[in-house]
C-alpha cells in the first residue's frame, strides 16, 4: 500500500494487483496467426520471454501459427513489428524486450519511444501489439518477471495476445 500526503492528510492508494490474469480457456477451432518481435539485446531475460509466450498461444490455440522476429536491440522492435504489421497476416502482435534502466537518460528516452511507436502502429494497422518491452531498475526485477513464472511477462503478453485478437475479431 501506498502512502501520499495530500494537503496534510494520508491517502491510502492501494498496491498494483499481483494476481496473474485469468488464462482464456482453450481454444479448438481457431486458425489465428501471432507474430513475436524480441530483442537479442538482454537474451538471457528475452529469450525466455519468447519460450514462455510461444508455449503459452500454443496451449490457448493449439492451432496456431506462431512466427519470431529478432531485433539487434529494443529500440528496433517498433520497424519490426510495423514489418509484420504491414504483411496483414497476425492477427496480434507481440513486443518482447528488456531495457535496463541506467545513470543516464537514454533506457528512459528508448522506453518513451519505443511505447509510443508501439502504440502507433497499433491503432494505425488495427491490429493488438501487445507491449512487454520491459523497463526495469535491476537484474532482479528482471529475473522475476522474466524467469519465474509467478508473473511472467512472455505468459502474460501470450493471454493478452489471444485475447485482444479474439475480441477484436468479434468486432471488425
Amino acid at each position: 500500500m501506498l502512502l501520499l500526503q495530500e494537503k496534510s492528510k494520508i491517502v491510502n492508494i492501494p498496491s498494483m494487483p499481483k494476481a496473474f490474469p485469468l488464462r482464456p480457456r482453450t481454444a479448438t477451432d481457431t486458425s489465428f496467426s501471432y507474430a513475436i518481435v524480441a530483442s537479442q539485446f538482454n537474451d538471457t531475460f528475452v529469450q525466455p520471454l519468447v519460450d514462455h509466450a510461444s508455449r503459452e498461444i500454443a496451449a490457448l490455440e493449439p492451432g496456431a501459427q506462431i512466427e519470431v522476429f529478432r531485433t539487434p536491440g529494443s529500440f528496433e522492435i517498433p520497424v519490426f513489428v510495423q514489418a509484420a504489421a504491414d504483411l496483414k497476416r497476425f492477427h496480434a502482435i507481440l513486443a518482447l524486450g528488456v531495457v535496463f534502466q541506467g545513470e543516464t537518460g537514454h533506457a528512459t528516452l528508448i522506453a518513451e519511444s519505443v511505447t509510443k511507436a508501439l502504440l502507433d502502429i497499433s491503432i494505425a494497422h488495427r491490429v493488438p501489439v501487445i507491449h512487454e518491452v520491459l523497463f526495469v531498475k535491476n537484474e532482479e526485477q528482471a529475473k522475476e518477471r522474466c524467469l519465474g513464472l509467478e508473473h511472467n511477462r512472455g505468459i502474460e503478453a501470450a493471454r493478452a495476445a489471444v485475447l485482444a485478437a479474439r475480441n477484436l475479431s468479434e468486432v471488425a
